[in-house]
């Protein structure tokens, strides 16, 4: 039974903290949020200790959402231990979290989006400024784990 998930992106400040709190909403709602281990991670060491992007601060603040205490931190080798489940939001990410692992024999690493029915990437606001579509795709990523978890 899967208790602890990991979301992966490449700075640990746009995607991957915005899905960490969504998911860790989505869980509250359902009166579960005590039953699971929820993190995120960056694969990169490029914005190690800072706080979430101001853009993904102020899309979760549009739903209540605080990102309270959260800095991103890099993954290390060790987290595929640690996790059930260690999910990128992009190609790049899994193979960036492979890399880091140094493999996947448990089948822990899957695409956000994959849970949804879909192989789409979650695409970087870093880049792209577009935090609603990022948004977007994580809920609806989130909402396609919470039916694969049975919740």
């Amino acid at each position: 039974m899967v208790k602890s998930i990991c979301f992966v992106c490449h700075g640990n400040i746009c995607r991957s903290p915005m899905a960490e709190f969504v998911f860790k909403e989505m869980l509250r709602q359902r009166g579960l949020d005590d039953m699971y281990l929820i993190e995120s991670r960056a694969t990169s060491t490029e914005e190690i200790g800072n706080p979430p992007h101001y853009g993904t601060v102020m899309k979760l603040a549009q739903f209540g959402i605080v990102p309270a205490n959260k800095y991103a931190e890099q993954l290390k080798r060790s987290d595929y231990g640690k996790y059930d489940l260690i999910i990128g939001m992009d190609d790049a990410n899994l193979r960036n979290i492979i890399r880091i692992t140094g493999g996947d024999p448990q089948n822990k690493v899957k695409k956000l989006l994959s849970f949804a029915g879909s192989e789409r990437s979650i695409s970087d606001p870093w880049y792209t400024g577009d935090f609603d579509t990022t948004y977007s795709d994580i809920k609806e990523g989130c909402d396609g784990l919470m039916s694969y978890l049975g919740i």
